[in-house]
């Protein structure tokens, strides 16, 4: 997954790398990779729903705040009604309308590749949408449609040219589902759905489009 930014960003690093020390410089474009991916992922989903609100609700599109990463091994997380962030999680916060995610987390799903990053962002994204349409769209198993309407914007910010959608990020992402199945409370089945369940989800979404994740 990629967009022309994060290609620019990538190539500079790699002649870093050639340079000098490359141990440090290989670990320097890793954690350069993933902070681009998430700053990618952010601007595409924000920009699709910017873009389509209409197609699909009333009214008018509002972002939600974005905080971030946080230190899921540190006591200073953020806090949603008064409870802390779990670690290795990711969340949306519905009483202040902020997305969150541990670092730890985005860490552990890189080593499977970058396409998990986007489907954390954009799945807790929808979460924020589910949030603001009408609730008759809402599905009863709202982490599933969750899955599937993240999936959706991810297809639909490819088809608008704001990312790339590239060969072998689905299997990423359902490698690293199956991978991480029952191991962090973001893939935790008894809430989320099993790792088969939110594949299928995912890939309903990514070929037949948020029509088809509305309930």
């Amino acid at each position: 997954m990629s967009s022309r930014l994060r290609l620019a960003v990538v190539a500079i690093l790699i002649v870093a790398w050639v340079g000098g020390g490359a141990k440090g410089a290989a670990a320097t474009l890793k954690a350069d990779e993933l902070q681009q991916d998430i700053r990618t992922a952010v601007y595409a989903v924000n920009r699709f729903w910017s873009d389509h609100w209409s197609d699909y609700f009333p009214g008018k599109y509002r972002p939600p705040r974005v905080v971030g990463a946080y230190d899921g091994r540190s006591a200073n997380r953020p806090a949603c009604s008064g409870y802390k962030m779990q670690p290795y999680n990711a969340s949306y916060c519905m009483t202040q309308d902020f997305i969150a995610w541990d670092i730890n987390l985005m860490r552990m799903s890189y080593s499977y590749g970058d396409g998990l990053v986007y489907q954390v962002i954009s799945h807790e994204w929808s979460h924020a949408v589910q949030n603001r349409m009408p609730y008759r769209h809402l599905a009863r198993q709202i982490e599933l449609q969750a899955d599937c309407m993240g999936a959706a914007a991810l297809a639909g910010a490819s088809r608008d040219g704001t990312l790339v959608w590239e060969k072998g990020d689905s299997q990423e992402i359902a490698a690293t589902l199956r991978g991480l199945s029952g191991d962090t409370p973001w893939t935790n089945p008894a809430d989320h759905g099993s790792a088969a369940e939110r594949i299928g989800a995912f890939n309903t979404g990514l070929r037949s489009g948020v029509w088809a994740c509305l309930a």
